[in-house]
């Protein structure tokens, strides 16, 4: 038997029963006198058992033989003569067995339906079984009597509703509520949710970036018209009590170094928005928190009382609040007292009349469960926000100051409209409240706009304010308006002239229009002081309005009534006066180029009214932004970001180290060959930027080299290129400490002048401010007045390249400067050497998990302070390669022949960082802690690292944000020719080349 043919008989013959055997040849059973299998044959007489196999022949091999043989075998054509029955039945008791219990045997598979043809089968004959054809009735008939003989079963509830039961308005509400347990809900969270990829941060569920591809539409819109954002989700402090003890407790969180606090003139008016940034009471330049937009409320004549609105990013609020607790003395929480129940507002005189389309229902129709019924769904509410539990206070006072801290989170909704229509989309989107009739005003009303009419003092600055507001139609672009500007007005309800379509809203004049006498004073002087003033900071009226909102199904009810579809509703309902307030935004406002680029207006409104103004905001034409949008909004203004640009804080600390986490976790997801291999291309650190380190060592760098005053070290560092690359720094002599970002104002306007100021591509020079010129005392007395320091500078590349995230900055050399200034050669930048990975063999061996591995390891160096010398052989000195490499003057400890051309610096891992990275830990592609030398491990020295990279549609090139070492750039500019000053390297973590990039330090 061939192998093929006896494999498929073990495969048959292993699905049989075991009381059924067989033996390897019947002509063996047979001779032995036994039966086979309950088969006999005769004793006497020819043979009959060796089925006429010749000796010799098939029968020789045994076993059943099925087929034709090639030698010609083949089976007798006698059967056997008889049988035994019992030993027969007894061989197969077992497969009798098994077919009489999946006959007789009721499954749920062997359902009458199964018998039906697929085409036949209809969900109908599950209970009708006439239905069934005739041959199957009877047997469906019985099955269905003994399923109801067993008795009814108690139908188990579905997991889920059917979605007509989930979609009724008081389920949606409450799997809305329960969803916001975790991540809370802006009012325009279902908007976002079905345009944009939504985000949960700082306990919020916000829209990341819309799913459709518009980021250079975005970018139009905030050049040319109007890209709206929703920043609800910034907290609003709200601090009340004497004018002097607020300015006394709040100055101990500023400095008038970094620029206007809060008792700055024009901030403490109230006419304009204020900004600073906050430190922990009396640390300052230390331990900073963040920066924070303020506003006054306008005095009142003859009281000193004031209030006083901080918004706050929701990372900051964590360290703000208790400072301010702290400095205002407000440790006694204020227990609110029990709700009253708001009395809904009276129906008008068309509301108690039957409609047209109210007809009279019959008693036993069912009628359709309106709003105005008892049994009506509540509506939506927000207890709490994401920054606190629901069941936390949110008022605190001080016996002490008189001083009353509210949380107002999540109380007032903030839009923010930028681009240079966004005073246009305001003015054609909102209209000024109109006076209430003599009827309204004469009866008792428990709204607040009849009683806010019956004050002529009140309604003769709502009048001015509606002047003001009809002024802004005469400016061309909202940059012309003084930068944060205050208007409080009070406006009709939006969804009461919504247009029939979405139509783009412009400015009615141009550039080149002659500006009337009132317009020309609104954009010198700006809005005058009474008319920042709005109801929108009494906390009564912003629950009057909130409480007292008509519904959208009432809205639609009584547009349906109004005679010309379309049209608006006369009269306007007593219910649909909203106050608000407008914050002009100022763009860019440093440098000099696109200036005023991305101001705009942020629009302020009382909580549950978000909606009412979104959707007639979009139907103006504007474009809808998330938080990405606010990024590149940032970037392209030259501004840092919070809190991605702001490491010396706790929320840009812990930012930083959430998103190392994150592209730790994306770097790992991707497979070992398709990995950048970072300690290649000679990144320590591609998913962090290790700040104090790098300030550590150029404090040490800045200690060993000559002083700053003295003329031989500033050539010494000309020629060397401005440090000393080969330094390593000794573990016995680092000191940790805190580190700083330089935000003094006199400071940033002297490195500014320094870095001579440019265009963005840094072709064209401009005229340098009146300061002090750079030298040796001027830059010795700045380092030692801001010690551990870091600068925030934008990076504009001077040719091609998309500056990335982590992106070192480096120090050009001598030879580099002087490649760029040479007209012949066509200089893009150096290249970096190709590194030596010496710990890809060690993750090797773990993978393959062999102990004797590790032992190989190569051996730690006896010394801790030096470090082994790169094993890579240096490339030919005509290379590309090489003239990039060999720019840096030899290490310290080291000799080489050519001061030109030296040795690359050293690479390898120091003895702390070899005895430390075991195999566990290391990770194919990245370096292990502690990290050597972040200055001096290529063959640039790094200045710092860049925070934020970009291609910039504004600049037309790319341009990056980024910190560097204070030290490193002072001594840096004084290193490099006038000519050549501010000019550093950018390389991206994945390359290997050098581009040009100009250092703008715009203050």
């Amino acid at each position: 038997m061939s192998g093929s043919k006896q494999r498929m008989r073990e495969k048959k013959l292993s699905k049989q029963p075991a009381s059924v055997q067989y033996t390897s040849s019947p002509f063996s059973s047979s001779q032995g006198g036994g039966s086979w299998n309950g088969m006999e044959t005769p004793k006497s007489g020819h043979s009959s058992s060796t089925y006429g196999a010749s000796p010799g022949g098939p029968s020789d091999r045994g076993g059943w033989v099925r087929g034709h043989q090639k030698d010609g075998g083949a089976y007798e054509e006698e059967l056997p003569k008889f049988i035994t029955a019992a030993a027969f039945a007894v061989a197969r008791a077992s497969e009798v067995q098994a077919m009489m219990k999946a006959v007789t045997k009721e499954t749920g598979s062997c359902h009458v339906s199964g018998a039906i043809p697929n085409h036949m089968r209809r969900r109908a004959m599950s209970h009708n079984t006439k239905r069934l054809p005739c041959r199957l009735r009877e047997v469906a008939t019985r099955m269905r009597e003994k399923g109801l003989k067993a008795g009814p079963k108690k139908k188990e509830q579905p997991k889920s509703k059917s979605r007509k039961a989930r979609r009724r308005h008081g389920n949606l509400l409450l799997e809305f509520n329960r969803r916001q347990r975790k991540s809370v809900w802006l009012e325009t969270h279902i908007w976002h949710a079905k345009r944009f990829h939504m985000l949960k941060k700082w306990g919020y569920c916000l829209g990341d970036r819309p799913t459709a591809k518009c980021y250079r539409a975005c970018h139009r819109a905030m050049s040319h018209h109007c890209l709206l954002q929703d920043l609800s989700y910034y907290c609003c402090i709200e601090l009340q009590g004497d004018e002097d003890k607020l300015l006394a407790c709040l100055s101990q969180l500023t400095s008038k170094d970094t620029g206007p606090t809060f008792a700055a003139v024009l901030a403490l008016s109230g006419r304009r928005q204020g900004s600073a940034t906050v430190y922990r009471a009396g640390q300052y330049p230390s331990q900073p928190l963040g920066p924070v937009t303020f506003l006054w409320r306008p005095r009142t004549p003859g009281s000193s009382h004031r209030q006083l609105w901080i918004w706050a990013h929701p990372t900051l609020k964590q360290s703000l609040f208790p400072e301010l607790q702290s400095v205002c003395q407000c440790r006694e929480p204020v227990i609110p007292a029990v709700a009253l129940v708001v009395t809904p507002a009276e129906p008008g005189p068309s509301a108690s009349k039957p409609g047209p389309r109210q007809a009279k229902k019959s008693p036993g129709a069912k009628r359709k469960r309106s709003a105005g019924d008892g049994e009506a769904p509540p509506e939506k509410k927000i207890v709490g926000d994401g920054t606190r539990p629901p069941s936390a206070p949110v008022t605190w006072t001080s016996a002490s100051t008189g001083i009353v801290i509210n949380d107002l989170t999540m109380e007032v909704v903030r839009y923010r409209l930028i681009g240079p229509q966004s005073h246009a989309v305001l003015t054609e989107a909102l209209e000024a409240a109109t006076d209430c009739d003599a009827v309204s005003k004469a009866q008792a009303s428990p709204l607040w706009w009849p009683q806010h009419c019956k004050d002529q003092a009140q309604m003769t600055l709502h009048r001015q304010q509606a002047e003001v507001f009809q002024t802004l139609k005469g400016v061309c672009s909202t940059g012309e308006v003084p930068p944060g500007t205050v208007l409080g007005l009070n406006v009709e309800d939006p969804r009461l002239a919504l247009p029939q379509k979405r139509t783009q809203a412009l400015s009615v004049v141009s550039a080149d229009q002659d500006i009337d006498e009132t317009t020309r004073e609104l954009m010198l002087k700006g809005v005058p002081e009474h008319c920042c003033q709005s109801s929108l900071w009494d906390r009564f009226v912003r629950d009057n309005v909130t409480d007292n909102k008509l519904s959208e199904q009432e809205i639609n009810r009584r547009k349906g009534e109004v005679l010309v579809p379309g049209s608006r509703l006369r009269p306007t309902p007593p219910q649909s006066r909203v106050p608000v307030l407008m914050v002009q935004q100022p763009g860019k406002q440093v440098g000099q180029e696109m200036s005023g680029w991305g101001a705009g207006w942020d629009l302020l409104l009382p909580k549950g009214w978000g909606m009412a103004f979104w959707v007639p905001l979009v139907y103006r034409g504007v474009r809808i932004g998330g938080l990405k949008m606010s990024l590149k909004h940032s970037q392209n203004k030259g501004a840092p970001y919070f809190p991605h640009d702001f490491p010396d804080c706790p929320a840009g600390a812990c930012f930083q180290g959430e998103q190392e986490t994150e592209l730790l976790n994306q770097f790992k997801r991707r497979p070992p060959a398709k990995r950048t291999n970072y300690i290649k291309h000679g990144c320590l650190a591609p998913f962090r930027c290790p700040w104090q380190q790098l300030v550590e060592e150029w404090e040490l760098i800045t200690s060993e080299a000559p002083e700053v005053g003295s003329s031989s070290g500033v050539e010494e560092r000309r020629g060397q290129g401005g440090v000393e690359p080969g330094w390593r720094p000794r573990p016995e002599t680092a000191v940790q400490s805190g580190f700083s970002v330089l935000r003094n104002r006199k400071s940033l306007k002297l490195l500014s002048n320094w870095c001579r100021p440019t265009t963005a591509k840094g072709q064209r020079s401009l005229r340098a401010r009146d300061q002090a010129p750079l030298d040796a005392a001027s830059g010795a007395a700045l380092l030692a007045a801001h010690v551990k320091a870091l600068a925030w500078v934008r990076l504009s590349l001077l040719s091609k390249g998309r500056p990335e995230l982590h992106a070192q900055v480096c120090v050009a050399t001598q030879e580099d400067l002087q490649r760029l200034g040479d007209k012949k050669e066509a200089y893009s930048g150096p290249l970096e050497h190709p590194h030596k990975d010496r710990f890809k063999n060690k993750v090797k061996r773990r993978k393959k998990g062999g102990k004797k591995g590790s032992k190989k390891a190569s051996p730690v160096p006896k010394s801790s302070t030096t470090l082994p010398t790169p094993e890579a052989p240096d490339p030919h000195p005509d290379s590309p390669l090489a003239l990039g490499a060999c720019s840096l003057p030899a290490a310290a400890g080291q000799t080489s022949a050519s001061p030109s051309c030296p040795p690359a610096p050293a690479e390898g891992p120091s003895s702390s960082s070899s005895s430390a990275a075991s195999p566990a830990n290391l990770v194919l592609g990245l370096w292990p802690e502690p990290l050597p030398s972040v200055t001096a491990h290529c063959s640039r020295v790094t200045l710092g690292w860049v925070t934020q990279g970009d291609f910039s549609l504004s600049a037309g090139c790319g341009e990056a944000l980024g910190l560097v070492s204070l030290e490193g750039l002072v001594h840096t500019l004084m290193a490099q020719p006038a000519e050549r000053r501010g000019l550093v390297l950018l390389r991206n973590p994945s390359a290997l080349h050098y581009r040009w990039a100009k250092i703008n330090l715009e203050a």
